[in-house]
């Protein structure tokens, strides 16, 4: 059975752990080295309660492995777009392909609908169709692609931008709720 909950600092040597391959050996990631158990704490702090950060596990009990993180982040620094939200999604080897990543993302979907955000996007490094399939199967739609610029592995990469509608903009538009106020939300 896979579990869908919030995360946790305990989380984050097994989120770095899953993190840790896509960086070494991958093009998903432009970071060149893994960050650590204490960066990785770091960084799901800096979301101040209003990103949520989940993860997929392997069950229930204290003890259940976690498999898959997701996660949302500032779009950009300027406060016009803190309606909007940047989301990523990392799996282990093992449970990619096998459905774990649409419950994870359509979990992490449906709680940054609830905060109230109007629009979410996701960046894929191209090309990537398992990625594509997962983000349009949860709605995303391809937006644009910014050629070659990324250089990693000896190779430059595409990045494409694909953007889901997560609330209808109203005028004026209402404060997105705390993660940390509402938890984990699925529909």
């Amino acid at each position: 059975m896979i579990a869908i909950r919030a995360a946790t600092p305990e989380d984050a040597g097994a989120i770095a752990a899953i993190y840790a391959p896509h960086v070494l050996t991958g093009t998903a990631s432009f970071e060149i080295e893994p960050p650590e158990k204490a960066e990785m704490r770091k960084r799901m702090a800096a979301s101040d309660g209003l990103y949520p950060w989940l993860v997929a596990t392997t069950g229930d009990s204290e003890d259940a492995g976690v498999i898959g993180y997701a996660y949302a982040s500032r779009f950009r620094d300027r406060p016009a777009y803190r309606y909007v939200c940047e989301t990523s999604i990392y799996l282990t080897d093992a449970s990619s392909g096998s459905g774990v990543g649409r419950l994870l993302y359509s979990a992490l979907i449906d709680t940054l609908r609830a905060q109230g955000f109007v629009h979410a996007i996701g960046t894929i490094t191209l090309p990537n169709d398992r990625s594509i399939r997962l983000h349009e199967a949860v709605g995303f739609r391809r937006q644009g692609v910014y050629r070659e610029v990324g250089y990693k592995h000896g190779q430059w990469i595409d990045v494409g931008f694909w953007q889901v509608e997560l609330n209808e903009p109203r005028v004026p538009p209402v404060e997105p709720r705390r993660f940390a106020d509402m938890g984990l939300v699925r529909d």
